[in-house]
């Protein structure tokens, strides 16, 4: 699957690959770093802390990044991305519904990372064609702001398979950054659950209509991180995707991620996740209760602050069974 790569880095003995996404001109690693994990809505590291994992991301080879306005994770980039000479490839996102507010989001990622250009900006989470026309004058503001040269492409993140097909078929989409692991944890179509394998014919006509293409939710938010070479073969494996999209809280995580690509890890290999926990995203949650009818410890709960699911340490088994009926992905484990 590496044939059309080309080397970017070799550094700290790890070979790191890129690709170009789809008919763009950006370059990226094989492996970029998702910024969302070591915010405040999951791991909240000190910022210093995330910051020196990035630094450390960036000399092993990685050099794309994904972010977005709603995470508030730009401090932790933006030191490290001011001390480097590599050529870094930035994606972010956002939920503007209106122009004004997607010009906005544009100029405050511009400003926090100290950047004339965006490389990718994206509508965060289009849940189908309904959302996309609702949010449509947000969208043609990025299309006003790719035409002046502040962002070089444009598309969408999504969860939903019915999102995916039709920007297929949209010329003015130059990404799509789709959830796909092999079990399908957090896909959608319509209002209800879609499938691992339906997504990824979604993201076959994608990649067939020369959009780029890069993978979130391999892990389907570490529930699955136990599969982990598995896991990562199947969305590798897939038809388009270019470029997979990983969390990181360690270095260990990073190491890992490294010797799986430069084919250095052993194949009996299974990261620790013993302590690993099981966590409910209470920016994703919507309380609809279907974790707390599945689990078999009763160890989920209403917050009576907010009315939506926690849970208890102490009773969950991290059996994992909670997280394919979250109809939202909000289930995650680090």
């Amino acid at each position: 699957m590496y044939s059309a790569r080309s080397l970017i880095f070799k550094d700290k003995g790890v070979i790191m690959k890129t690709v170009k996404l789809g008919k763009t001109n950006i370059e990226v690693s094989e492996v970029g770093f998702g910024v969302l994990t070591m915010g405040k809505s999951q791991m909240n590291l000190p910022v210093s802390e995330g910051s020196s994992l990035i630094e450390y991301a960036i000399e092993r080879g990685i050099n794309f990044f994904d972010t977005a306005e709603y995470y508030e994770t730009y401090n932790y980039m933006a030191k490290p991305f001011s001390k480097t000479n590599k050529d870094l490839v930035l994606s972010t996102k956002s939920y503007a519904e209106t122009k004004e507010d997607m010009f906005n989001a544009v100029e405050q990622a511009r400003k926090a990372l100290n950047r004339d250009v965006i490389d990718i900006f994206m509508m965060h989470e289009v849940r189908g064609m309904n959302d996309f026309n609702n949010r449509v004058s947000a969208y043609d503001e990025l299309m006003r702001l790719k035409a002046l040269g502040i962002i070089k492409a444009i598309g969408v993140s999504t969860h939903h398979v019915d999102m995916a097909e039709a920007a297929a078929s949209m010329d003015y989409v130059d990404i799509v950054f789709p959830l796909i692991n092999f079990k399908g944890l957090g896909i959608r179509k319509g209002n209800v659950f879609g499938t691992a394998d339906e997504m990824a014919c979604a993201i076959r006509k994608c990649s067939d209509a020369g959009k780029g293409l890069y993978a979130m939710k391999a892990f389907g938010g570490g529930n699955l991180t136990g599969y982990y070479q598995q896991a990562l073969d199947y969305v590798y494996g897939l038809p388009g995707i270019e470029c997979v999209m990983l969390g990181f809280g360690k270095k260990k995580e990073i190491d890992d991620i490294c010797d799986y690509l430069d084919g250095k890890m052993s194949k009996d290999y299974v990261p620790d996740i013993s302590k690993k926990r099981i966590h409910i995203d209470q920016g994703d949650c919507e309380g609809c209760g279907a974790c707390m009818r599945k689990c078999p410890n009763g160890a989920i709960f209403w917050d009576p602050e907010n009315g939506l699911a926690r849970v208890n340490p102490d009773k969950c088994l991290t059996c994992g069974y909670c997280a394919p009926v979250c109809p939202v992905r909000a289930i995650i484990m680090y």
